[in-house]
């Protein structure tokens, strides 16, 4: 087997910087499941990598789903009789249920309540509501201006489009020395809401470009696509290409000051599992594991029974436990680049582990070889900078029996996995492992 160099960058103040830079850009555009707010985005994300963009007819069907008509708005308003304006979509574009169906007329202050969306428990943020499969108009507002509105008339404007057009989903695909790959997924349906998903989407396309160029033992897919349906529209014309998947991750809100957190894919112990766990396990106090469970993001998807694709779902602060999640506060202060960065070095490290691990086959496994002999111990030259420790050999040595990769041993050991891989490295290259599949071993 082909063994690669480290891959994994430091976090650092620029890298979260670029990522919080590009998530601001992506911020203000009104996407949805379906229209032109996603092919902006995607022409946005281009600059950063080159992105295969892939257009999905309305009626095509993506197993017991079918593509919906394409969603476009231009603006809406609501007025009082006095003509003054109490919303406006350009002010945001929280403000209209995504999907509405257009509508013009006056309509009666009742009237108008019924196809308003508020938050009662934070009367001054606007919610996040979508209509996706069900054709109706409203709006969302802050629930302390809905109630002051006046009795009286109000002139509804939704000047939006719905027919039939295309579903929008963009692609990019680094290739590795071998075909399988690792597939990492954002979903790219949300309007202006940051966390949720604009780090995600910004978080992902930084990684593709510092992967560019270099290489890598598995292929990087990346895949941009509306929550639930883009998945399905992507697995549906894709099917061909699932079984050379052996890890994946879903990003969304990886940008706020929470967890990380980890969702196990439904497997449950795949190898990706066990690299997150791994990666969270070590100087992330606040983390957390959770086990899979059939409703979040599009990893509901990608581990559907028919697939059961090994892939997780990484997050900070957990979809639906944070006040802001949803609304209006989901806003560019939520995210920090700090937090940007540290999400950034954690999937690289778990790229590091999927790229790095080996099973070491010791040579000479009877008893423990003399180190000292070799050299070896003066290798270590007391620099903590290498990486490297007396217990990571040791420990190489005794578990080499072919049964044990690097991060078995990381997980048995409690060592890092970069020490342990440093190890391993130095001591195949005095002789005593070696690379336990590779076919030409002594």
């Amino acid at each position: 087997m082909e063994h690669h160099g480290s891959i994994a960058p430091e976090a650092s103040e620029e890298i979260g910087a670029q990522i919080y830079a590009l998530a601001a850009r992506l911020y203000p555009i009104c996407r949805s499941i379906t229209g032109n707010g996603v092919r902006e985005t995607l022409g946005i994300l281009s600059e950063t990598i080159p992105l295969e963009r892939h257009e999905v007819a309305t009626g095509t069907a993506a197993f017991d789903w079918t593509i919906p008509k394409e969603w476009n708005i231009r603006g809406a308003t609501i007025r009082d009789s006095a003509g003054r304006t109490v919303l406006d979509f350009a002010d945001n574009n929280l403000h209209v249920l995504n999907y509405s169906i257009p509508f013009s007329g006056v309509v009666t202050l009742d009237e108008l309540k019924r196809h308003v969306h508020t938050l009662p428990d934070q009367p001054g943020l606007i919610p996040y509501r979508t209509s996706y499969y069900v054709e109706n108009w409203g709006f969302c507002m802050a629930h302390d201006s809905l109630a002051a509105l006046p009795e009286g008339d109000y002139r509804v404007e939704i000047d939006a489009e719905l027919k039939p057009g295309h579903l929008s989903y963009g692609e990019y695909l680094h290739r590795g020395a071998t075909d399988r790959e690792f597939l990492l997924s954002a979903h790219i349906c949300h309007p202006s809401l940051a966390n949720d998903n604009c780090s995600g989407l910004a978080l992902l396309a930084m990684i593709a470009a510092g992967l560019r160029g270099r290489r890598t033992r598995y292929g990087y897919r990346f895949l941009f696509a509306p929550g639930t349906i883009g998945a399905l529209a992507w697995l549906s014309r894709n099917e061909d290409k699932v079984g050379r998947i052996d890890h994946g991750l879903v990003v969304s809100c990886i940008g706020d000051g929470g967890g990380p957190t980890y969702k196990r894919s439904r497997r449950g112990n795949a190898f990706i599992d066990r690299a997150m766990a791994h990666v969270l396990g070590r100087g992330h106090g606040g983390a957390k594991l959770i086990d899979f469970s059939p409703y979040g993001y599009d990893e509901r998807q990608f581990c559907s029974p028919g697939f059961n694709l090994p892939v997780g779902l990484f997050q900070r602060s957990a979809f639906g436990t944070f006040p802001q999640y949803h609304t209006s506060a989901d806003d560019l202060d939520f995210i920090r680049p700090e937090h940007l960065a540290a999400s950034h070095r954690i999937v690289m490290e778990a790229i590091e582990i999927v790229e790095s691990d080996w099973t070491p086959l010791s040579l000479c496994p009877k008893g423990e070889p003399q180190l000292g002999r070799r050299g070896l111990y003066a290798a270590l030259g007391g620099d903590k900078a290498t990486g490297l420790s007396a217990m990571g050999l040791l420990w190489v040595l005794n578990l080499a029996d072919g049964e044990n990769s690097l991060l078995a041993m990381a997980e048995r050991s409690g060592l890092a996995f970069g020490e342990l891989a440093a190890a391993a490295e130095l001591l195949r290259a005095h002789g005593l492992v070696t690379d336990a599949a590779d076919p030409g071993r002594p």
